[in-house]
């Protein structure tokens, strides 16, 4: 175990107070300023630059000391670029070979990415944690390229401070150099502040996109290899495939009143949804013209009567009169069968119940003074009891569905219910919904022994289908319209 260090109350007051102002700094170039300056008054150096590392750009020198801002074409900003990728890289190579560690390149390559581990070991199984110790290094540890400059920009002793928050993300680190070497005493210090400059820099970090966090995820490795074949086996999971389709509860086998002749509808004895029996009024139509026309039948009857009693009396005296009485015969025979007629239609105006049942149809106001043509459905008398599923299944949605298959209805007015059913029929020629949709007509009746909504509900039907896999459910509507459009 390291022994306690001492730190001096001035030191403790100007590390708190470098600590104050980057959690102040309202940037990430007043931070970074702050940073490679300001620190100066708490630990002596000579100079100190920052290099920061935004996912997923490669990395790049942020802020140089003595500078407001660093120029990306001066030639010390271009030897440093290098000097810290060479560093990175050497830090690489140490993590594959070593799997982490301290030493020179124990955690600068966590420069490289925000939020990412050290680089992966030579197997590529696994990250390794990044290091947020400061460490100490020379040119010695970087290549010879990169190392001929060292002296004409830097002093002998240089001091990579990791900047990497409590959440494992990194924001590069800052390297300090000057002529003396490093005290741990001071080591612990800039360590301690590292953690507060990596607190205020995830304040500005731009968020992660899924794009860079797959990315991320499917690194070459074994984390990649178990991405892949967990993600493979998902997409072969069996599902059954079902689709959604507006539903409503019918009636089965109902009795269609309809009008028994061309005219107008003068009053309704029924309301809507109420129960009816054999014999009683339902609706009746404007009698009228009809009566006009018996009474005129009535009347032409009563004429040809007469005009035949007269011709029979008048037969017996004249020859010439027995050949009109055949023809006053067939007149008489005509206003009668024009009486009965007239009388049979006049009966027919008002509309009895043929069965027992309730009445089902929309507002009286509706058809009251509507004119109907005989034929003309008015209403239905269904059983409440004997009721079905009718299901409008809309072309797009269509899974192939098959008489036999089951299907549940949740309705609207009782979301915690459902109702479970068989499809009996399933029209093969698709016809336009009253909402202007192409459906197929889908009839099912409910299973024996269970619970059955009342007549008129309305809701969703989920109609099940057969078992396929999870991709082919999740991929089956964009490669539809995919071919659609396409033509393939």
């Amino acid at each position: 175990m390291n022994a306690p260090v001492r730190i001096e109350a001035g030191d403790l007051a100007l590390l708190w107070q470098l600590a104050a102002r980057a959690r102040e700094a309202d940037s990430e170039q007043t931070l970074g300023f702050t940073i490679v300056n300001e620190t100066l008054s708490l630990i002596p150096y000579r100079q100190a630059a920052w290099w920061r590392a935004p996912l997923p750009a490669p990395g790049a020198v942020a802020a140089v000391s003595g500078l407001p801002q660093s120029d990306p074409g001066a030639p010390y900003v271009q030897w440093l670029g290098e000097m810290f990728r060479a560093l990175v890289k050497r830090a690489a190579q140490e993590t594959s070979g070593t799997g982490g560690g301290a030493g020179p390149g124990a955690s600068p390559d966590d420069a490289q990415t925000p939020g990412s581990a050290a680089a992966p070991a030579a197997n590529g199984d696994s990250p390794t944690a990044p290091s947020t110790h400061p460490f100490a290094f020379t040119s010695a540890h970087l290549s010879a390229a990169v190392a001929a400059d060292w002296s004409a920009w830097w002093p002998m002793h240089a001091l990579w401070v990791p900047l990497v928050d409590r959440s494992g993300r990194s924001f590069g680190g800052v390297v300090f150099v000057r002529d003396n070497a490093w005290t741990h005493t001071e080591e612990v210090m800039l360590a301690e502040l590292a953690q507060v400059w990596a607190h205020a820099l995830s304040a500005f970090a731009p968020r992660a996109t899924w794009t860079a966090r797959a990315k991320l995820l499917l690194r070459p490795g074994k984390v990649r290899r178990r991405a892949l074949a967990a993600l493979a086996l998902v997409c072969v999971v069996p599902v059954p495939l079902s689709v959604l389709a507006p539903a409503e509860v019918t009636a089965k086998d109902p009795f269609v009143v309809r009008a028994p002749l061309d005219g107008v509808i003068d009053r309704l004895y029924t309301q809507p949804n109420q129960r009816v029996s054999p014999g009683t009024p339902l609706f009746a139509l404007d009698s009228t013209t009809l009566a006009s026309r018996y009474a005129v039948a009535n009347k032409n009857f009563d004429t040809a009567q007469e005009e035949y009693r007269q011709t029979a009396q008048l037969a017996v005296i004249e020859d010439k009169d027995r050949l009109d009485m055949a023809l006053r015969k067939g007149k008489l025979d005509e206003s009668q069968v024009e009486l009965d007629y007239t009388a049979r239609e006049l009966a027919r105006v008002r509309v009895t119940a043929a069965r027992a049942g309730v009445a089902v149809f929309a507002d009286p106001n509706d058809w009251n003074g509507k004119a109907v043509s005989v034929g003309e459905k008015v209403m239905l008398l269904a059983d409440p009891a004997n009721v079905e599923l009718t299901v409008y299944l809309p072309v797009a949605d269509d899974i192939d569905v098959k008489p036999g298959a089951t299907l549940t209805l949740y309705p609207k007015s009782s979301p915690l219910s459902a109702y479970d059913a068989r499809i009996d029929t399933v029209a093969y020629r698709a016809e336009p919904t009253p909402d202007g949709v192409l459906a197929y007509r889908v009839k099912a009746a409910f299973t024996d022994g269970g619970a059955r909504p009342v007549l008129g509900v309305m809701g969703t039907a989920r109609i099940h289908g057969r078992w396929v896999p999870l991709a082919y459910y999740v991929l089956r509507r964009p490669l539809t319209t995919a071919r659609q459009w396409l033509g393939w």
